[in-house]
């Protein structure tokens, strides 16, 4: 075997990360929504030509750590040459759930008749039809939910298939917003197959695979080292949602971690069976959850691939809400199942490494989507944010609060940008005082967003942590619950927390997100730590 040179495995580690940073760049820039530019609700991701991951981007851990299963899927249904484009969002072949478009290219360098890397990218689209704007409302199956994509040919040979991109665009609501999107897509994966061409020049065959597979093999030893520093036991927790939005019952999500010297097994075994609403997870899910986990105990230099799951084994059983069989809906199980799952991964952990585990963060992403006619000019429009609430308080210091937490990491929406794009006003945007719980340590505090509708439309509201707040660890309390409310006609009324309407024109919709849990007792508060 060839003697790794940890300077070289250095260089390798960051320059495929920064082929991934760029194509989010690329791909930010170019982006024609505010749900994708703004927010930057998306993720890049590198590999090698076997579909091992390489690297990712800084973006958003629900996406990355399931993007592998999409790549996978497309190389397993098509044959991806030269200037090939593979495009998919069905969760049941690789997918999370509808809105999130997946692309995945091809690298092929002169002289190699096989591709020796993949680039992949993914975006959460503000619309992909269904029966409600925003495509993430309430539903009981996945037919409702939007416009399903098995992996397909969007490009061959570098030119776009015409009739993919037609069929898709007569079925969403906003099709030029989607189209301006899904070209900036194109866009990031030749700046990814331009950059990596770069590489392999530069490098050399050899040692361009070479220290692939160094990374991957380097990745899974930090993984082993790190698990080695758990003490060995059995691990396990239970969490719950709210509800479904159509069945009234809490959702019971279970693990048991196991870890044994350098080897962990996560077992979800016990959860509750699918459910009747959209919150179903698929099993790419599941798996990028107990990838975030791990990823979060080793060092942040430790590159982000493929084999850090190497040692770790994860039982999702199929048919319950954490690896729901088709035709279940699922849009919520990637944005609000995700995050339970990650409360209760972290909550068994806790148990076994008490002085590194923070107590619960506000565990939902508040899904808002509303859509209609803008009177301003006519056109048809479909907005989706998500809102952050509070971090858990950790062991050494104060939860933060106001941010995305978790299997999430975009930015806000920023007033100036919904103003503009929407024929909407924000009458409230700020910090929800006294909503993280108390401890030696405080959650941080959760949001109130107030939103004013210009015109009728309608309204989706897609939310958990409403009925029992964020745990607190070590004696700390829990975070409040989150509320939802309209104004309408000069009265109040409360919102579930998964719901979807029509507003008339001058509702006020006002979003409060829960607070994190806290840590500690309080009686034995600390001063704030930055």
């Amino acid at each position: 075997m060839t003697k790794v040179d940890p300077a070289r495995l250095e260089i390798f580690k960051n320059l495929y990360h920064s082929v991934a940073e760029e194509m989010g760049a690329a791909l930010r820039r170019s982006a024609f929504s505010p749900n994708i530019k703004e927010r930057r609700d998306y993720s890049c991701a590198v590999f090698d030509g076997r579909g091992e991951v390489l690297a990712m981007g800084d973006h958003m851990p629900v996406h990355l750590g399931s993007m592998p299963m999409s790549v996978a899927a497309a190389m397993a249904r098509l044959t991806l040459e030269p200037g090939d484009i593979a495009l998919l969002n069905d969760p049941y072949a690789g997918g999370t759930h509808l809105p999130d478009l997946t692309m995945v290219m091809p690298v092929f360098v002169p002289a190699v008749r096989r591709a020796v890397f993949y680039v992949a990218n993914r975006a959460h689209h503000a619309d992909v039809g269904g029966a409600q704007p925003g495509s993430m409302g309430i539903a009981r199956e996945i037919y409702q939910e939007g416009f399903r994509i098995p992996p397909v040919h969007l490009m061959r040979g570098g030119k776009i298939v015409g009739d993919i991109l037609k069929l898709f665009l007569e079925n969403v609501r906003t099709p030029e917003e989607r189209e301006g999107d899904l070209t900036a897509q194109i866009a990031s994966c030749r700046i990814g197959e331009r950059r990596l061409m770069e590489i392999f020049a530069k490098y050399g065959r050899s040692e361009v695979e070479e220290y692939a597979k160094h990374l991957l093999d380097y990745s899974a030893e930090m993984t082993r080292a790190a698990i080695r520093d758990i003490p060995n036991g059995t691990y396990r927790a239970e969490d719950f949602l709210d509800d479904d939005g159509i069945v009234d019952q809490a959702i019971r999500i279970a693990v048991t971690i196991q870890i044994r010297g350098d080897k962990a097994e996560v077992d979800f075994t016990g959860s509750d069976p699918q459910c009747a609403g959209s919150v179903n997870a698929v099993a790419a899910i599941a798996y990028s959850a107990v990838y975030y986990l791990f990823r979060c105990l080793l060092n942040e230099q430790v590159p982000a691939t493929s084999g850090l799951m190497r040692p770790i084994k994860v039982i999702s059983p199929e048919g319950t809400i954490v690896n729901a069989r088709s035709p279940a809906a699922v849009a919520g199980g990637n944005v609000e199942c995700s995050q339970r799952i990650v409360d209760t991964l972290l909550r068994a952990m806790a148990k076994a490494l008490p002085r590194r585990i923070p107590a619960a963060s506000q565990g939902t992403m508040n899904n808002f989507t509303f859509g209609g006619t803008d009177p301003r000019n006519g056109a048809q429009f479909a907005y989706y944010e998500t809102i952050a609430g509070g971090m858990g308080a950790r062991p050494d210091r104060d939860g933060i609060s106001g941010i995305h937490t978790h299997m999430t990491n975009s930015w806000n929406s920023p007033i100036e940008v919904m103003e503009h794009a929407y024929p909407v006003r924000v009458l409230h945007y700020g910090f929800r005082h006294g909503s993280g719980g108390a401890g030696q340590y405080r959650g941080g505090d959760g949001l109130i967003r107030e939103v004013e509708l210009l015109t009728d439309m309608q309204v989706g509201l897609l939310s958990d942590r409403r009925k029992r707040g964020p745990y607190g660890l070590a004696g700390g309390d829990p975070g409040k619950p989150g509320r939802n409310e309209m104004r309408a006609g000069g009265k109040k009324r409360p919102l579930a927390g998964k719901c979807a309407f029509y507003a008339a024109k001058g509702s006020v919709i006002r979003i409060e997100s829960p607070g994190g849990g806290g840590w500690g007792r309080q009686k034995t508060r600390k001063t704030r730590k930055s």
